[in-house]
């Protein structure tokens, strides 16, 4: 049997310049076992872990960015490091077009709805509805149109 290729947004992390989950959306459905908050938690701070130790490891000055993009036999994963030490990074099918620019809509999304909201704390979990909301319609328009 043949497979079909899929190029699926799965899922997004947002976390803060000390390694904590603000915020994780998954989009559509996701094969395999559900991962619990536990385990996006877990996922989340292992990920800012080994981008800080590959900004530390790289031989090139201390200008480097850190594990810009993860890819393997099935997804990848590409990380948007904010100047103020906020990574976005989303997981998507390894043949996901665009993903760079995707995220620096999140990034955009988030600076609209979280940044300008005083009634978001920063470096905070993230609760907010419009920024719900716009990541969701965002989303939406990514998805493939049919006739």
């Amino acid at each position: 049997p043949t497979q079909t290729r899929t190029m699926a947004l799965h899922s997004l992390y947002i976390i803060n310049k000390f390694g904590s989950l603000m915020y994780q959306q998954e989009f559509g459905t996701r094969l395999g076992t559900p991962l619990s908050n536990n385990d996006h938690i877990l996922l989340g701070s292992t990920f800012h872990g080994l981008h800080r130790i590959s900004q530390e490891l790289s031989p090139v000055s201390s200008t480097s960015g850190g594990i810009q993009v993860l890819e393997t036999d099935t997804f990848r994963l590409e990380c948007l490091e904010t100047p103020t030490g906020v990574q976005f990074f989303a997981i998507a099918d390894r043949n996901f077009p665009s993903l760079d620019m995707v995220l620096n809509k999140f990034y955009e999304i988030y600076s609209d709805y979280v940044l300008k909201n005083p009634f978001c704390e920063l470096e905070q979990p993230i609760r907010c509805e419009l920024f719900d909301h716009n990541l969701s319609l965002f989303v939406e328009s990514l998805a493939p149109k049919t006739k």
